[in-house]
């Protein structure tokens, strides 16, 4: 499983121009589900995320969790993610989770965020959607549950 976490101000995901997700402070998420990804990967992305100690104290040190500041979380599911670009001009997606199984760990994970006590708002999976953002920082993780990154 990999994820791109974004610290925001603010964010929010439209499908169709009506507005479906939006939080204030805390982290855009893209996750994407890769082929024989499990919930052991789930979980080990999820703590992750809810551990990242990427938010300033007091001293404006980067110090904080999203528990810690209270933050909410847009999680948008993105299996372009798994996309090869290192052979020719269009990537390969062959690492990419099968859709049923990517969409069941995709909402285990949310839901998994929620049971934490995280203010959870997400995307719709497999629909085109349009994201916005606004960056803080900019702070951007990458995160791969195979420890690739």
């Amino acid at each position: 499983m990999r994820a791109v976490v974004q610290r925001v101000n603010c964010a929010s995901v439209s499908v169709d121009n009506e507005v479906i997700g939006k939080i204030n402070k805390g982290f855009m998420v893209l996750l994407g589900v890769g082929d024989g990804d499990t919930v052991e990967d789930m979980k080990y992305i999820a703590d992750k995320i809810i551990n990242l100690r990427v938010f300033e104290d007091e001293n404006g040190k980067m110090n904080l969790s999203i528990k810690d500041i209270e933050g909410e979380l847009l999680v948008i599911s993105q299996f372009t993610l798994y996309g090869d670009c290192r052979k020719g001009r269009r990537p390969s997606f062959d690492k990419a989770g099968e859709p049923n199984m990517a969409k069941k760990l995709y909402e285990e994970v949310c839901e998994y965020f929620n049971t934490c006590g995280i203010v959870t708002q997400t995307g719709r999976f497999a629909a085109d959607m349009q994201v916005s953002l606004v960056n803080d920082g900019p702070v951007t993780m990458l995160l791969d549950s195979t420890k690739l990154f």
